[in-house]
């Protein structure tokens, strides 16, 4: 029932709804896990993967219609530029979803400390593997949060090395999206709940440092998973353009093809904008 308390076809028209969707839908995910899953000893080491299922769960409708929706635009619309206007509103819808389940993670990774380490353990695991390879153990066994660069390597090879990562992503995610239709909502969700624990870490167990840990993280964040949604959204209409039979047309073939190739070099240009805000930008306001 909870996955469709809200229309995918009015989330298009009213976008910013998504916003509490989404806090809502990773609200109940997390504290389902932690008072059904939070007693069991096995199940509760899965516990911050468990909460990004039940998440992904409760949004797959809206995304499948998503793509389908989208994949029908391809047919109708016959200008690039028309089409790319109107594909950006789904991803505005997306983009509030994702905003939603940020806000969410790290609402509750601060209220709830005594099972923040917990319900986010991978999730603290995955952070300080990026963050503080070094001293990993130390860095989990503290939730502490490392400088995002460190002194030790330069801002072009951080440049370098952050944009390595987010096209690896990108590239999972277009396959996921390919493979499943759907199923790159995965990889987002995966990434919120990081980015909700990493705020968490920054605010130091204070609601009151939460706006600053925000605002820290969405300078480069919010192009980021914006590049990730739109290369979603190519492989999600390649994916609903194969199961319609509309790739037998040639010169539907091609029109889709196009517009999805597009969509993925749009995708590029965003991560290297987003490379660079995190590199250069981001630490002239935070250190």
């Amino acid at each position: 029932m909870i996955e469709i308390l809200i229309s995918p076809r009015r989330a298009i028209k009213r976008p910013w709804e998504m916003f509490f969707i989404g806090l809502f839908y990773a609200s109940i995910a997390l504290l389902f896990v932690t008072y059904v899953f939070g007693g069991d000893d096995i199940l509760q080491d899965g516990a911050g993967l468990l909460m990004v299922l039940f998440t992904v769960l409760a949004c797959l409708p809206f995304v499948y219609y998503l793509n389908k929706h989208e994949e029908e635009k391809n047919i109708e619309i016959d200008k690039n530029g028309k089409l790319i206007k109107e594909h950006s509103k789904a991803l505005l819808s997306l983009i509030c979803l994702f905003l939603g389940f940020v806000i969410a993670y790290s609402f509750w990774y601060v209220v709830l400390p005594e099972v923040s380490g917990q319900n986010f353990n991978f999730q603290i695991r995955t952070f300080c593997a990026i963050n503080n390879p070094r001293e990993f153990n130390q860095c989990v066994h503290t939730y502490g949060a490392a400088p995002y660069i460190t002194g030790h390597v330069t801002k072009v090879g951080a440049f370098l090395s952050i944009f390595s990562n987010n096209l690896s992503v990108m590239i999972f995610t277009l396959i996921f999206s390919l493979a499943f239709g759907a199923g790159a909502i995965f990889i987002l969700v995966w990434n919120a709940s990081v980015i909700g624990a990493a705020m968490g870490m920054f605010a130091n167990g204070s609601l009151k440092n939460l706006p600053s840990s925000l605002v820290r993280y969405l300078i480069h964040g919010v192009p980021e998973i914006m590049a990730y949604f739109v290369v979603a959204l190519a492989g999600g209409i390649i994916s609903f353009a194969f199961i319609r039979g509309d790739l037998k047309n040639n010169e539907r073939k091609w029109k889709i093809l196009e517009d999805s190739l597009i969509l993925i070099l749009i995708s590029i240009g965003i991560l290297l904008i987003a490379g660079f805000m995190e590199v250069y930008l981001t630490p002239l306001f935070f250190k």
